[in-house]
């Protein structure tokens, strides 16, 4: 009698083996629909829901291979299991961090020097009121954080936090800032990691490009963090890792750089201008009468996309005349109001997300322009407020917060609302997906985010910073 295989079925009259595809055979041909899962679910029971939603997707996938039948559709089976994942994450509060990352949040790998020696450690940058840059060692539960410097986690979503599992491993601990913070002369209006091209592919840049609005009594600067060298936790003295690269009269709104880290996009109360980081040399690539509160470069670097207050996204080539830029309305789409954010996906080159101040949040290909956008994402609530959009590392879902306090999860192909929860009193204004090495832009190596609960997302209000996890 041959081996039962799983995976396998044995054919008598071929004597072989052959793997199931589709229907097991003698298994019914048409598999009953199974029931989506629910948007909201009373939290009494989630957790068994969850568990019994789980084995049915198993079961379907078992059964009907990697296409599952649900609302009476044919879905992948790994899309739809995302989404749902997507939907139940778990959120922590910081105590103690009140007013230190409402403004901007990053993510970087350093080296940390410990009595131990040098220690590979997740450094959490943070931008708050007042100009105020911190950063933040972040480790495993049982990494060595001294539990006498550590920022204490509290469990705020899902609210029955008796009922539902508590995974200690998904929790963060979240080391203390002092000797590593520092004032800067304005507030600071952008934060961003320089996307180094010619590095290796396991190594991942570790500066970050950091403008300041300017004041009455301080010009709008723009400073390079470097955190390449070891940090020092502990001593009490300001960053040293920081220095400025250069300094205008006109107000900085944003910046972006270029894949080489060589130049960098600053978008300016009078227009966009390109700077060369390493001689400081500045060049206007547009000029304009309404102050460009975002930008972006794509990955030639030879695109700038400048998101304007007045609404309009213009898209720039470096590589022509200034005349040429003003006259080509080709290259410019609207939006409904202020443009506050703009975010090129990576693994799609050729598309960007927006949001502006109602509430818009748009998928756009810079090919195809005067089409309009892709794809749009309902819900947000917005009307003055400068909310970032955050991007998950594997490019399946956009969040962003809105100004009713709620912070809310869409499925970046279909525009689906995943999630949408209240889980603090101010506004969720800044976001923050960690990056690893293995995500890469090429599609080499490249991991499943939703398989890999090492990351999370960072999440910075008035009221501090929040962690989000899933299990």
């Amino acid at each position: 009698m041959p081996k039962d295989l799983p995976g396998f079925y044995f054919d008598a009259e071929k004597n072989r083996y052959f793997p199931y595809k589709g229907p097991i055979p003698g298994s019914s041909t048409k598999p009953p629909p199974s029931r989506p899962p629910p948007s909201h679910q009373p939290q009494a029971d989630s957790s068994c829901q969850s568990i019994k939603l789980r084995q049915k997707l198993i079961q379907s996938r078992e059964l009907w291979g990697n296409v599952i039948f649900c609302r009476k559709e044919k879905l992948n089976f790994q899309s739809f299991y995302q989404k749902y994942h997507a939907s139940q994450p778990m959120i922590w509060k910081y105590k103690g961090t009140k007013k230190i990352a409402n403004i901007a949040l990053g993510h970087v790998v350093a080296d940390v020097s410990s009595q131990h020696g040098l220690m590979e450690r997740d450094i959490l940058v943070s931008v708050g009121a007042n100009g105020l840059l911190c950063l933040f060692p972040v480790g495993q539960a049982e990494q060595e954080v001294d539990p006498m410097e550590t920022h204490k986690a509290d469990l705020v979503w899902p609210p029955n936090s008796d009922i539902l599992p508590r995974r200690k491993e998904l929790v963060k601990q979240l080391g203390s800032s002092y000797g590593s913070m520092t004032y800067l002369t304005s507030d600071v209006s952008s934060i961003k990691l320089l996307r180094k091209s010619c590095l290796p592919a396991d190594i991942m840049s570790k500066h970050f490009l950091i403008t300041t609005l300017g004041s009455e009594s301080a010009s709008g600067s723009v400073y390079l963090l470097d955190l390449s060298k070891p940090l020092h936790f502990g001593a009490s003295v300001p960053i040293q890792e920081f220095h400025e690269l250069a300094s205008f009269e006109q107000t900085l709104w944003a910046a972006d750089c270029d894949p080489e880290g060589r130049r960098a996009a600053i978008g300016t109360n009078r227009g966009a201008m390109l700077l060369n980081l390493e001689t400081g040399i500045s060049s206007w690539v547009l000029r304009c009468k309404s102050d460009v509160l975002s930008v972006q470069l794509v990955q030639s670097g030879k695109v700038v996309i400048c998101g304007l207050r007045n609404g309009a996204i213009m898209t720039v080539d470096t590589r022509q005349k200034q005349i040429k830029r003003r006259a080509d309305r080709s290259l410019t789409m609207s939006m409904p109001s202020s443009v506050c954010c703009l975010s090129s996906l990576d693994l799609w080159d050729q598309y960007f997300l927006a949001s502006s101040m109602d509430g818009s949040i748009k998928l756009y290909d810079h090919r195809l322009i005067q089409k309009g956008p892709v794809q749009s994402y309902e819900g947000s609530v917005n009307s003055h407020t400068r909310i970032e959009l955050g991007v998950d590392p594997s490019e399946k879902v956009v969040m962003s917060g809105g100004e009713d306090c709620y912070i809310r999860l869409w499925d970046i192909k279909t525009g689906e609302m995943l999630l949408k929860e209240k889980f603090m009193n101010s506004i969720p204004s800044a976001v923050c997906w960690p990056r690893r090495a293995a995500f890469r832009a090429d599609g080499q190596d490249y991991r499943n985010y939703w398989q890999d609960h090492s990351l999370g997302a960072w999440l910075g209000s008035y009221e501090g910073i929040f962690y989000m996890d899933w299990l």
